[in-house]
């Protein structure tokens, strides 16, 4: 005979996950616009335009790097819908560890989504191949870490009963 007893669960915050990619994706992208060309070269244009890629396709890449209005969008929009979608997975993840594991967690998070992009998106999008470097593994990890320390900052934690059978 089975008997059913209750449980508290944490859930996830939502919110907190929303702002924690917004801000991480807005670190992460000044790294990327501001920082990385002085140790990869290139400008902040090559940088949007690689981001819009993603949606426009290669042919937005050709020269000249300077300002384009659908480029920019488009990065803008792919970097920060990334941004967002990849801060709710790391949340669901480590939402029920506190804020070192948030942190640590975060940066081996963001440790895996530079080898996913550079080793295996790199097959759908082989102009980003160029892009693999040290600057790139660093502003990985520091967006992971960011968005799971500002998600673990930011987070109401809630719990809801849980039936399991005992």
């Amino acid at each position: 005979m089975s008997t059913k007893s209750l449980r508290l669960e944490q859930v996830v915050d939502w919110s907190a996950a929303v702002w924690a990619g917004l801000i991480a994706g807005l670190l992460f992208l000044l790294l990327n616009l501001f920082v990385a060309p002085l140790f990869m070269g290139g400008n902040v244009w090559v940088a949007m335009r690689l981001l819009g890629s993603i949606l426009l396709g290669s042919s937005i890449l050709a020269p000249p790097a300077t300002f384009h209005l659908g480029a920019l969008l488009a990065g803008l929009l792919t970097h920060f819908v990334l941004s967002i979608g990849f801060s709710m997975l790391l949340a669901y993840i480590i939402h029920r560890w506190g804020l070192i594991v948030g942190i640590i967690g975060g940066g081996l998070f963001g440790l895996g989504l530079y080898g996913i992009n550079f080793y295996t998106l790199t097959l759908f999008f082989p102009w980003f191949y160029a892009m693999r470097s040290w600057t790139m593994v660093i502003s990985h990890i520091i967006f992971g870490a960011t968005a799971g320390g500002i998600y673990e900052a930011l987070e109401v934690e809630e719990f809801v009963p849980v039936e399991e059978n005992t």
